[in-house]
């Protein structure tokens, strides 16, 4: 699979004392190349413009995934609140990540045409509402339709690609991407010992069939609250706010069909879509089943059983930026080949430790060690896979990576619908999921 170089853009503008500023003449607090795009990544920094994008990207995915999964480790008292079948529950495990494919789509167009900014607060602010509804939910129709509608929210992770791509140099957009995706990710983690723990200390103040809907009052509102700082707090580009940039005439004003255009016409995006689909739809289906498989495999409580299965996207915080700096790492050697090797050999090991975690299912400790290391390879997959992303069409940057994103949950409703709905039991469900994910990955050699 060949990817196109990266180009440049047009040079940006240097003050007479030979400082890069932007368009308010404000100096920047990283360095920068010519497209005023930073050349490092200063962690504790929340300086506008690129470190600010950075911490509000991810902060917005992780909320995102806090709500979209907060049923998750609460299914066992769900289910029996609302008198759920086993079908039932796949099938809103399903609706919760197939809601947002088209969604993504769609913001992919949002981020080329009216910038991340937009993106991030649309989704954070619109959403809220079906969060806030779970509270509501008395059967399995509405519970149905609230997972689904939450789901959209999971589409940030696009606006969150798009934002880093274009607040950092090529060199580290690797690193900086898989970063605030992986630590966007993490929510799917801290959700599933988070909510049962809420729900714990709610059962002082109610019965349990009240204290799991009061439970969704904490994303949603931490969804409220960071839709409005971004909104009004954070900026769309180095330079300014997409608005500010057009009228200054550093960018053009965007097309949004002609964009649409390229980037579904270029095969390179197609052979991420369907990869993506089984690292990142891989981890989705994870979040939907683990706590549920330990709570009935093993016989566990709902707050071990979440707090267990919560080791799988805790591995958030540091694996998928190691994904991403291995495949900035090999590129710097052997050039977008070695994005590519990086890429395939993460993902062919993530399939071979899901088929072995799969076979486990007899025994906790071998299950957890196994399932810790097939986290680690699946979340080193995704941020390789988006060390590659910006170099697939720099014109349709967020096409791309709205489709590619939306390839993720395309995966995940895939092999929920095929692999966890009741034909299968569920380890073996694992199982045949990663043989698919072998048979995928064969896509990326180069």
């Amino acid at each position: 699979m060949n990817v196109e170089k990266k180009t440049g853009e047009n040079p940006a503008v240097v003050a007479d004392d030979g400082v890069p500023r932007d368009l308010k003449g404000n100096a920047f607090d990283l360095p920068v190349d010519t497209e005023h795009k930073a050349k490092k990544i200063k962690l504790l920094s929340f300086a506008r413009p690129h470190m600010r994008a950075f911490h509000l990207s991810w902060m917005s995915f992780f909320v995102s995934f806090l709500s979209t999964f907060a049923a998750a480790p609460m299914i066992p008292v769900i289910r029996n609140n609302l008198d759920l079948t086993k079908p039932e529950l796949g099938n809103a495990g399903i609706a919760a990540v197939t809601g947002t494919i088209f969604c993504r789509i769609a913001m992919g167009v949002v981020c080329d045409t009216f910038g991340p900014r937009y993106g991030h607060a649309f989704l954070m602010l619109g959403t809220a509402p079906a969060v806030f509804g779970m509270a509501l939910a008395d059967g399995f129709t509405s519970f149905l339709l609230c997972r689904f509608f939450i789901g959209f929210s999971l589409a940030t992770f696009v606006a969150t690609q798009f934002w880093s791509s274009v607040m950092f140099n090529g060199k580290i957009v690797g690193t900086a991407n898989a970063t605030t995706a992986g630590w966007g990710n993490l929510g799917g983690g801290v959700t599933q010992f988070l909510m049962p723990v809420i729900y714990t200390g709610l059962l002082a103040y109610g019965p349990p069939f009240q204290a799991w809907r009061m439970a969704y009052f904490v994303p949603g509102s931490c969804q409220m609250l960071l839709g409005m700082v971004i909104l009004f707090f954070a900026q769309d580009l180095p330079d300014g706010q997409y608005r500010e940039c057009i009228k200054a005439g550093e960018m053009a004003k965007p097309n949004s069909l002609k964009i649409f255009l390229q980037g579904v016409k270029n095969y390179r995006m197609w052979c991420m879509v369907l990869t993506y689909g089984f690292c990142f739809g891989v981890e989705l289906t994870m979040n939907n089943i683990i706590s549920p498989y330990l709570f009935d495999q093993f016989d566990l409580n709902i707050e071990i059983a979440g707090a267990l299965g919560s080791l799988f996207g805790l591995m958030n915080l540091f694996a998928r930026s190691l994904g991403g700096l291995a495949s900035d790492l090999t590129a710097q050697k052997y050039g977008m080949r070695g994005r590519l090797w990086a890429l395939w050999i993460m993902q062919t090991l993530e399939g071979g430790l899901c088929i072995v975690l799969g076979r486990l299912y007899t025994t906790l400790p071998g299950t957890l060690v196994c399932m810790i290391m097939f986290s680690l390879t699946v979340q080193m997959a995704e941020g390789a896979s988006y060390g590659v992303v910006p170099y697939i069409s720099k014109r349709a940057l967020g096409i791309c990576s709205g489709f590619i994103g939306a390839g993720g949950n395309a995966g995940s409703t895939i092999a929920q619908a095929i692999f966890f709905k009741g034909a299968y039991s569920t380890q073996d469900g694992i199982t045949y999921m990663g043989v698919m994910i072998v048979c995928v990955t064969l896509l990326v050699i180069p």
